[in-house]
């Protein structure tokens, strides 16, 4: 029976990360994982069927953005999935807008699949008025739009985003 990672292992070694450890990268990468993957698969619950991130990929992207980090200087494992969820957020908005391009690139052709593809014009457009909607009011009280994207994005409860 394998033993579920205690909040301050995980936070023990994103301290050491911040540190530059790199041994410790390696070793939270496992313990935070499966968090991750729950977390995408919250955001990408209100995505089109096809969309062509699964939670899978999404995690996998933000650690190639996490490791990229080094100025990240991580204080607990609730920051830790804030961060998490707001890259993850920034992911998807990333490739909405790159959707959106690719389509305006391209010419328009009419098929049978359009109708069905058009449908999934609005979640696109979903994404990004969400994402815009969370950049107004980060301006208007940056406090509140953290609460929005750890509660909201992460999952946290109300005690580990206080």
């Amino acid at each position: 029976m394998t033993t579920l990672p205690q909040p301050h292992d995980i936070t023990g070694l994103l301290l050491r990360w911040s540190e530059g450890d790199e041994e410790a990268l390696q070793r939270v990468v496992p313990l935070v994982y499966d968090e991750c993957r729950r977390i995408a698969a919250r955001q990408l619950r209100g995505e089109r069927s096809e969309h062509t991130l699964d939670p899978t990929t999404l995690v996998h992207e933000l650690y190639l953005r996490l490791v990229d980090q080094t100025r990240a200087s991580w204080k607990n494992r609730a920051q830790f999935f804030g961060v998490a969820a707001h890259m993850m957020r920034r992911i998807l908005v990333d490739h909405a807008r790159a959707r959106n391009a690719k389509k305006r690139d391209a010419r328009m052709l009419v098929t049978l699949g359009a109708a069905h593809e058009a449908a999934g014009e609005s979640h696109i457009a979903d994404v990004l008025a969400i994402d815009e909607a969370l950049d107004r009011l980060a301006q208007l009280d940056p406090d509140q739009e953290r609460i929005v994207e750890l509660r909201f994005f992460a999952g946290l409860t109300v005690e580990e985003t206080a």
